[in-house]
């Protein structure tokens, strides 16, 4: 299985959303079980997202068909965002963490405006 990649794979934007997942899944396990079903699921499915429609936009013919999921991938990194605030606000997540989910998200961001400008 190691012998081959997918061309996503390659996409240092791609590379970047999986390690955004990574933290996310550990902010998510160590919720408390009442929000774990509300802000819990709806910050992971945001996160899977991401890197979701990315590896789906890279092989679309046409560039505005990837555009369209590169901006999509875009749309959830933002909803990340609202999600991290309300952690934040809620006291769910230390000052550090926060700030280093918004400075991943954001660098995401960029790198998909990149390749939407590109197309």
């Amino acid at each position: 299985m190691d012998d081959f990649e997918f061309d996503f794979e390659r996409l240092k934007v791609y590379q970047s959303a999986l390690g955004l997942i990574d933290k996310i899944f550990k902010i998510y396990k160590g919720f408390p079980r009442e929000f774990k079903y509300s802000l819990g699921s709806n910050l992971l499915r945001a996160g899977l997202s991401i890197a979701n429609n990315i590896a789906e936009g890279n092989d679309k013919k046409s560039k505005r068909e990837r555009s369209r999921y590169f901006s999509i991938s875009s749309d959830s990194a933002r909803e990340c965002i609202s999600v991290f605030n309300v952690l934040k606000r809620q006291d769910l997540i230390d000052n550090k963490v926060y700030f280093e989910l918004r400075k991943d998200s954001r660098e995401i961001t960029s790198m998909l405006r990149g390749l939407i400008d590109s197309q």
